[in-house]
């Protein structure tokens, strides 16, 4: 036993300096062994708690591993999903202006997700994974738990993955097609719900992941509802293109007896996290509110527009009588400095990283009693109207009369140009043109559009959750780009659908990639689109 927690120790620093690990117990994992006691390690769970804090913000890419705090984010997500979700945009012409956003894929960004969620997360959660299993199936539940939040991102973004082969190779190993991935994730799922229910209860009071949880304290009852959650979440993602399985997993998700996220979010916070898009936004100029996102929260005139973004600086807009000032995606730009005064993010170094609300758990629930499902707990206006309170309520927004609101997004209006060709006018195909209110007596497709986009407004600023319900349901009206450098690949009205496959898995395993090309179905470009994406 003593050989076995002096080799784990070993291991544990070894990889976190290899890996600049965030987390707040390095200074203590990281001294003389012979000042560690066996008893120590064992009572505290240093030997494997300490992993956690890193796989939690991993996630998100947000910890100082010697070389930048928040930069990686922006390269793994914020220049990509980001703005395809329609939530944000550059003011920056980055590379002349051809580059993610004129949809001119930019392989040195777009391998990023991809190459830092395994180098950084998927090695340490295999870690956890082999040491864990046998004795600590708690931990090693939570590390499931995490694998499937994290690498359905992953997924979401490329496709088929490397999942459930991760680690039989050391050139990469074997790629899953999307639909094998998201049958692991529920398999996955489902294992961590059962092992945590034994565990509660068998050990009803015991709490030993307090200290390395940024999620819920190391409350395992709330992991249990963020993992049915997660599994309604998915459940909802494969809706159109496998119905039988979906309707499976998602009454499976409601029927269990701990229930799912109704009034707790699963975000990340605490010491070592900041938020990557503050700096992003607020200390680099970078990033700034999307055209859509101004359409349709002002449109709707939502309580919540204050609070996600701040007003406006650029006078034009302020002549132009624009509190708030969006950029639209894919269009000429020339100097950071004509759009930098637009409206930024109200976000601060604190402000949590978001993973997966209560608000949009009523969502995913409405729209399953839409679809037919049964144990969705609530007809579809009780849960839809639930959701929109449990975002404003998450907000700080005070709702009013927003539940009875018949207004449509409003048109778009670029006040840098003066010859309209960024605009988007009243009547165009790309404003979406469903109100807040619900109506009981509209078909089932108006319902579903309701439904969408009221959690796309709930899960902000999440991008990869929102660009994926962006392309799933296409309920949720996004604007062409103007400006199209994919010299012809990726066509303006049909939209970006992925990111390539990361350069360097290609070069490093190409039986792999070329396995992966095939069992995406399609090139490996921006314009295939994924599994579940069949509209």
């Amino acid at each position: 036993m003593k050989a076995k927690y002096k080799l784990i120790l070993n291991i544990l620093v070894i990889s976190f300096l290899l890996m600049g690990s965030c987390t707040d117990k390095f200074e203590e994992i990281n001294i003389d062994e012979r000042k560690v006691t066996n008893t120590q390690l064992e009572a505290d769970y240093y030997f494997v708690g300490g992993f956690f804090p890193q796989l939690q913000q991993m996630i998100y890419c947000n910890f100082n591993w010697g070389w930048g705090v928040n930069w990686p984010f922006q390269i793994m997500q914020n220049l990509n999903a980001d703005i395809y979700s329609g939530y944000l945009m550059t003011p920056t012409p980055f590379i002349g202006n051809v580059n993610n956003t004129t949809y001119a894929l930019v392989d040195g960004w777009n391998k990023s997700l991809w190459d830092y969620t395994y180098a950084y997360f998927m090695t340490v959660a295999n870690q956890v994974e082999t040491i864990t299993i046998k004795d600590y199936p708690n931990f090693y539940a939570t590390a499931l738990i995490l694998k499937v939040q994290a690498m359905h991102r992953v997924s979401d973004i490329y496709g088929p993955i490397i999942y459930t082969h991760y680690g039989d190779s050391n050139t990469g190993g074997q790629f899953d097609s999307q639909q094998e991935a998201y049958n692991a994730f529920f398999e996955d799922l489902e294992t961590a719900i059962d092992i945590l229910d034994t565990y509660i209860t068998e050990n009803p009071d015991a709490k030993p992941f307090e200290k390395y949880d940024q999620l819920f304290g190391g409350d395992y009852t709330k992991w249990i509802k963020y993992a049915n959650s997660l599994r309604l979440r998915l459940a909802i993602h494969i809706a159109n293109v496998d119905p039988p399985k979906a309707k499976i997993e998602a009454e499976a998700a409601m029927a269990n007896s701990y229930g799912v996220l109704e009034s707790d979010i699963a975000q990340v916070s605490g010491k070592g996290y900041t938020n990557p898009v503050n700096a992003i936004a607020n200390s680099w100029g970078d990033i700034r509110m999307g055209a859509v996102i101004e359409s349709v929260l002002t449109g709707y005139n939502d309580p919540r527009l204050s609070i996600y973004f701040t007003p406006a600086a650029d006078q034009d807009a302020i002549n132009g009588g624009y509190t708030y000032k969006g950029i639209r995606q894919g269009i000429e730009l020339t100097d950071k400095t004509i759009y930098l005064d637009h409206s930024s993010i109200n976000f601060n170094s604190e402000t949590p990283g978001i993973l997966l609300t209560s608000a949009e758990v009523y969502f995913l629930r409405a729209e399953g009693v839409v679809r037919g499902w049964s144990n969705m707990g609530g007809t579809a206006k009780a849960l839809y109207e639930s959701g929109i309170q449990a975002s404003m309520d998450q907000w700080g927004a005070l709702i009013g009369g927003y539940l009875s609101n018949t207004n449509i997004a409003a048109p778009y209006v670029d006040v840098k140009r003066s010859d309209n060709v960024n605009n988007v006018d009243a009547g165009n195909q790309y404003i979406t043109n469903v109100s807040p209110i619900w109506d009981e007596g509209a078909a089932n497709e108006t319902k579903l559009a309701k439904i969408s986009v009221q959690k796309w407004i709930a899960i902000f600023p999440e991008g990869i959750e929102a660009w994926t319900e962006v392309r799933r349901s296409s309920y949720l009206n996004v604007f062409p780009v103007v400006v199209n450098n994919s010299g012809g690949t990726i066509l303006s009205d049909q939209f970006i659908r992925r990111l390539n496959f990361s350069v360097t898995e290609k070069s490093a395993n190409p039986t792999g990639y070329a396995e992966a090309v095939t069992l995406l179905g399609g090139d490996d470009d921006g314009a295939t689109p994924l599994w579940w994406d069949v509209n």
